[in-house]
């Protein structure tokens, strides 16, 4: 995009097209079967549990029934995927108010992002408004275009020499992916996102979420640094080895989660004409810029918080992911009728693996073509 500040539009869906027809059938389908949109009573269960992965090694550490190099260490790891199961299992659905028909507890379970470390907030910015109204398209899905440019996700960004190996050290970069969240990104974004209105769109100022941030932050270093410090077993050195491991299995699988469902072959990445308009409409570029991958895995499907479905869910944000394998169905139906895209991957290896011949290919080819 030449103009990275230019307003992004989508074409205007005419009256029998795939975006009327398939919102139509959606409701339908909710109205037919007495459904609401929201969560159900299995997503509080969860939200219990994955609490539980990350909290309960904590206390069993601090009260000394876990202790030992190795021991301590397999605890982290758990609390990494406590992290993960946190982010995708409902503090997603909850930051796009689909948990819950009421918007205060939607707000209280958005917030466990901030026990973790992060900033509701802030991510409401980045995933919901950015990545969200401009899937993969350069300059504005921050998802796609890291601040430096180690990594090339977007065949837009230059080719650089390094990028050769990128298909090998880019889950370093997804391994401290939340590291960099509970740290330094959301400092560094914040001033830009000022100057660009995101943060009165929010109903934010400033210095109002700058001083939210640094207590949420200050609060999460005194529980994750100070407290272990103090009454674990542990030096400084190996407390920081442990908190990477933790990190580590939190970027990882968060990486893998997100970028199999938006950069991998088939997916495409817009370049909006000197108007600034695309030649789809919202729905039309959301087939063409996402896939869904292991459908049939139930376990997968619960624990990543439906995010394997995400073509449903950019289409459907609002709605709860306990609803998406049952839109599914409606989804690819439409989509069947109207001569568009569906892309599903068979399962999370797969997926995986085809990001991986992105990462490879994006790292030779100025162009690739899939």
């Amino acid at each position: 995009m030449k103009n990275p500040t230019q307003q992004v539009r989508f074409q205007k869906p005419e009256q029998n097209s795939f975006d009327k027809i398939l919102k139509l059938r959606v409701s339908e389908y909710f109205k037919k079967n007495n459904l609401s949109r929201f969560g159900n009573a299995s997503l509080y269960l969860k939200a219990i549990i994955m609490v539980a992965l990350y909290f309960v090694p904590y206390f069993l550490m601090l009260y000394g029934v876990i202790n030992g190099l190795w021991p301590m260490a397999i605890m982290y790891l758990i609390m990494g995927v406590g992290i993960t199961g946190i982010g995708t299992g409902f503090m997603h659905d909850a930051n796009h108010g689909a948990l819950s028909k009421y918007p205060i507890v939607n707000k209280i379970f958005g917030y466990s992002l901030n026990i973790a470390g992060g900033s509701a907030v802030h991510w409401k910015i980045q995933h919901n408004v950015l990545h969200h109204s401009y899937t993969n398209i350069h300059g504005k899905d921050e998802d796609i275009n890291p601040p430096i440019d180690i990594i090339r996700i977007s065949p837009h960004n230059k080719l650089k020499p390094i990028h050769k190996y990128q298909f090998i050290y880019a889950w370093l970069l997804y391994g401290i992916m939340t590291f960099t969240w509970i740290t330094i990104k959301e400092f560094m974004q914040l001033n830009r996102w000022e100057k660009k209105g995101y943060l009165k769109q929010q109903g934010r100022t400033y210095w109002g979420l700058f001083l939210e941030i640094f207590l949420w932050k200050a609060a999460y270093f005194a529980y994750m640094i100070y407290v272990p410090l103090v009454y674990f077993p542990v030096g400084g050195w190996q407390l920081a080895f442990y908190i990477f491991l933790m990190h580590l299995v939190a970027g990882v699988s968060l990486g893998a989660i997100f970028q199999s469902a938006h950069v991998v072959p088939g997916t495409i990445f817009p370049i909006p004409d000197e108007d600034g308009m695309l030649e789809d409409s919202l729905a039309v570029h959301q087939l063409r810029t996402t896939a869904d991958f292991a459908q049939d895995n139930a376990f997968l499907n619960w624990f990543v918080g439906g995010l394997n479905f995400q073509i449903e869910h950019h289409l459907f944000p609002n709605v709860s992911h306990v609803h998406y394998k049952a839109l599914s169905k409606i989804v690819k139906k439409t989509a069947e009728e109207f001569n568009l895209p569906y892309m599903v991957q068979p399962t999370f290896r797969k997926a995986v693996g085809n990001h991986i011949k992105i990462l490879w290919d994006y790292g030779r080819i100025e162009q690739p073509s899939f």
